[in-house]
């Protein structure tokens, strides 16, 4: 397993693929590897998501509304807000 042509990264587990590294440790445990370990560091890059409260009548009837079409409750609400939004923009 490589991160770049010129850097091979060790693998405790010495798997090729993911599934063989998933097999590896379903049946291992990484205290019993410990030592082996180093410290890493890594940024997290990640959309800003904000919250907003609904009364739980409005939400239920915005979740009836969502498995009709098959999608998150979520999703639902961007695409009606979305709509709205560029309606206004329009007029």
């Amino acid at each position: 397993m490589k991160e770049n042509k010129n850097e091979q990264i060790t693998s405790i587990s010495k798997a090729q693929t993911l599934e063989e590294i998933a097999d590896y440790w379903d049946t291992h445990s990484l205290a019993d590897h410990w030592d082996e370990t180093h410290e890493v560091h890594f940024e997290v890059r990640m959309q800003r998501k904000c919250r907003v409260t609904l009364t739980p009548e409005i939400y239920e009837k915005i979740e009836k509304q969502a498995l009709e079409k098959g999608i998150l409750p979520e999703t639902l609400v961007n695409l009606w807000l979305a709509e709205r939004l560029q309606a206004i923009e329009s007029s």
